[in-house]
């Protein structure tokens, strides 16, 4: 047998092995996620319950718009805007067409909880692709803008859509859109959060993520080096605003019942700063700083209306004394700069 006869044979038995063990994980995954699902809706009360579930929600939300923000250097304040397209897109799917997709999946022997999931992931991918869509169509014309520029437009744009949805009588108008089915659970909800940080983590951690980078540290260089600058800057975008839909769907199937106020130009303030807090390029600092920021408001509750001084505040005290945020070292993860030094630690002792 030739050399390149086993290398192959090599290459194969690999992917092979990759294969098994990726599919190995994922299904203890789900499997862990379906206990602690039936285990945590009956041990906790329903108050911790659903700030575990806001978290989980603001998680996937501030995850990727780290993509945007701080991987590709962006300043977009528009993805309540995103979280609004895929909430009322998922909840007019389940609500209007959800019982006549259901009884096609019972008549085909779907019926009961296999063909509720299955509506369900459907209604979160249509709200998903949609939030996407309308990021590609702002991000191609609005993308070749920078800085301030990028971040009105942005803003004008979560607003735009704000007020349409509250002029479409079909999704409420100004009445909000009641009688969502709870389709949300935790599993839904961890599961999203485990699928944005893997599929984050692996895409900056590729080629195209060297190419984010290059567009946020020095986006004159990038293009000169033959980068297309514009293509990173709309796919980190769109990529953003797919999983800021299905945050949304979470959303409106979880509370049963949608209204704008929820998606105010104050939400996308409240996503930025977790980014920022938790740290420009960092997955766990995003991931830490989102159920801080959703605990957080509960702690105040008493003192509500100085809620937003708190928060500017805390952003001012925090680039005064920590710049790069709490976590932000320039790797995924954001603990390289950290484990670095607990190496020179040791060194020195």
């Amino acid at each position: 047998m030739s050399g390149a006869r086993r290398a192959w044979m090599a290459v194969e038995r690999f992917a092979t092995a990759s294969l098994v063990g990726r599919l190995a994980a994922l299904a203890v995954t789900i499997a862990v996620l379906v206990v602690l699902d039936r285990a945590l809706s009956r041990l906790l009360n329903p108050y911790v319950f659903r700030i575990l579930m806001l978290c989980g929600i603001n998680i996937v939300l501030a995850v990727s718009l780290n993509l945007i923000n701080g991987f590709t250097g962006q300043f977009s304040i528009g993805h309540a805007g995103f979280m609004a397209i895929g909430g009322y897109a998922a909840a007019a799917m389940t609500t209007y067409w959800g019982p006549a997709a259901l009884k096609a999946f019972a008549a085909v022997g779907l019926a009961g909880g296999i063909g509720t999931s299955m509506l369900f992931v459907l209604a979160l991918l249509f709200g998903g692709l949609l939030a996407a869509a309308a990021g590609l169509l702002v991000g191609i014309p609005s993308l070749r803008l920078r800085g301030d520029y990028l971040a009105i437009v942005t803003l004008g744009f979560g607003e735009i859509i704000r007020v349409v949805i509250l002029n479409l009588d079909f999704l409420g108008g100004a009445r909000g859109f009641p009688g969502i089915p709870r389709y949300t659970n935790f599993f839904w909800v961890a599961f999203s959060g485990v699928v944005v940080v893997l599929v984050v983590r692996n895409l900056v951690s590729s080629a195209y993520g060297l190419a984010f980078r290059m567009v946020r540290d020095d986006e004159t260089a990038a293009a000169a080096m033959g980068v297309d600058t514009t293509r990173f800057k709309v796919m980190a975008f769109v990529i953003g605003a797919f999983f800021a839909g299905i945050a949304g769907a979470l959303f409106g199937h979880y509370l049963i019942y949608l209204h704008t106020n929820s998606f105010t130009f104050m939400k996308s303030f409240e996503i930025v700063i977790m980014v920022v807090l938790g740290g420009m390029g960092s997955i766990i600092g995003s991931v830490i700083a989102a159920i801080l920021l959703t605990i957080l408001p509960e702690l105040l509750r008493s003192v509500q209306q100085y809620r937003m001084v708190f928060y500017s505040a805390l952003l001012i005290v925090l680039m005064l004394t920590r710049p790069q945020g709490l976590f932000g070292s320039g790797t995924p993860f954001g603990l390289g700069r950290l484990w670095s030094k607990r190496r020179e630690v040791r060194r020195a002792a």
